[in-house]
């Protein structure tokens, strides 16, 4: 699974074959498909197995955090050290942009994904409203996506461009930059729920 994941961050799904895993991994093609149907069950397994494992890490992270900024700040840390321990993250994004015109399937997995990410982040700013350290002006939601798309945009910059990106600096921009919008008496002009409509 691990030879398979390092394939499929760099090749893309299209571009990697059984072949290729099994000897990437010194095994043969047989090997491989004893414990794998074909070369979409193996996807399938390691993106449930790394998006778990991620999820996991996260999840506890943020629970030994009671205040929802520091929480924050612990859900970018743990994005930025898979982004560069290993290329899980990589792997996932790589996969997720592929996705959405060649494999409905894994697209509506990385839909999944994305909608379980945005939930837990929208929980995370309602847990901030809660206790005054997030302005209450705010849709959870809105600012769920926003914060993911901060997250998932700085390192698809990062891997286009590492030479120029750098994630750890940017980051913790971004991070500061939330934390003042999010922060009770930030900007006024944002992602408001007073007055109905949900509008940026």
């Amino acid at each position: 699974m691990a030879a398979a994941i390092d394939c499929f961050a760099r090749l893309g799904y299209q571009g990697t074959s059984i072949e290729r895993i099994a000897r990437a991994a010194g095994v043969t093609k047989g090997a491989v498909y004893y414990h794998f149907r074909d070369k979409e069950d193996l996807l399938f397994s390691a993106v449930k197995d790394r998006i778990g494992g991620f999820e996991k890490q996260v999840l506890e992270a943020v629970t030994v955090a009671g205040d929802a900024q520091a929480a924050l700040r612990r859900v970018v840390d743990a994005c930025f050290l898979h982004a560069t321990v290993s290329n899980h993250r990589r792997f996932i994004i790589t996969l997720m942009i592929e996705a959405l015109d060649t494999n409905p399937r894994l697209s509506a997995e990385f839909q999944r994904i994305l909608r379980r990410m945005r939930a837990f982040l929208a929980d995370l700013v309602r847990r901030g409203q809660g206790q005054g350290t997030m302005r209450t002006d705010i849709v959870p939601e809105m600012a769920a996506a926003l914060i993911a798309g901060a997250i998932i945009g700085a390192e698809v910059q990062h891997y286009q461009d590492r030479t120029e990106i750098d994630l750890r600096a940017t980051l913790d921009a971004t991070l500061e930059a939330l934390a003042a919008w999010l922060a009770p008496g930030g900007a006024t002009h944002g992602i408001a729920a007073s007055g109905g409509a949900k509008t940026w």
